[in-house]
């Protein structure tokens, strides 16, 4: 199945001041994470016929065109069971239908099965193509990236759920990872992308976990311990990130936490 990505210019705190929208498929084809209208994109959408139209998660910068090219195409809106509600108010718009863990939206070109990734959103998937013998893609979202790291911030992002995606990206082990941000991952880069976002989450589980036991109590001085670069423009995200990792440190009797100040497990 031919898998077409767009980047689309998006507000956006990611660095490549754009979002990936993929047109999965042909006559009908899956439109994933319309973030904004383009002429590539409208051209893309009209020349596979999108029938189409579902996003990774609500993020402002992954549904900015939902509304606009379902209408144009009077193409089928997909949402996650459970989340039509937080779908609409991000969109604009009222889905048609809603998918689960291995729902299967069928194109032209096969089926486009939907796999459940939770931990950056809490309604975050992906979409697997492919599995038919043939080569598969995994559209992921923001669940990885081919450089840097993903923001995983309290109270939306789920640490422990993210590491499990992440093991499961790791054990589907798909050719390709095609990102909502920066480039396609491919082969065996794949696994090594994944063992590479799992090493750096529990490194930075490490440094927090060790900023508690030193003494640090707030979001604010354990991010100071926990983080080493410079974090002008970015100080929000660390402090959520340091926010879930606490919640998951607490949620395994790691650490003491009561939303406002951590202390060690006793």
């Amino acid at each position: 199945m031919e898998a077409t990505r767009v980047g689309v210019e998006v507000a956006t705190r990611a660095p490549t001041g754009e979002t990936g929208a993929y047109v999965l498929g042909a006559d009908p084809a899956l439109l994933v994470d319309p973030a904004a209208e383009s002429d590539e994109l409208d051209a893309l959408a009209a020349d596979r016929d999108v029938g189409h139209v579902a996003v990774t998660h609500h993020h402002p910068d992954h549904v900015g065109a939902v509304a606009h090219y379902a209408e144009r195409h009077d193409a089928a809106v997909w949402t996650r069971t459970g989340r039509a509600d937080a779908f609409q108010r991000a969109t604009g718009i009222e889905p048609d239908r809603t998918f689960a863990e291995g729902t299967s939206i069928e194109t032209g070109d096969g089926a486009v099965r939907v796999v459940d990734a939770p931990g950056h959103a809490p309604e975050h998937v992906a979409f697997a193509t492919g599995e038919d013998g043939g080569d598969t893609d995994l559209v992921c979202g923001d669940l990885a990236v081919a450089k840097g790291s993903v923001v995983v911030g309290a109270p939306e992002g789920d640490m422990r759920a993210y590491l499990s995606s992440l093991r499961r990206v790791h054990s589907m082990a798909p050719d390709r990872l095609r990102p909502g941000h920066g480039p396609a991952v491919e082969g065996p880069a794949v696994r090594a992308t994944a063992t590479r976002l799992i090493a750096h989450r529990l490194d930075r589980e490490r440094r927090v976990r060790s900023a508690v036991e030193r003494g640090a109590e707030t979001v604010s001085g354990i991010c100071d311990a926990a983080y080493e670069k410079d974090l002008t423009g970015v100080r929000d995200l660390a402090e959520a990130t340091v926010r879930a990792h606490l919640e998951k440190l607490a949620v395994e009797g790691a650490v003491d936490w009561d939303g406002e100040r951590a202390r060690p497990a006793e």
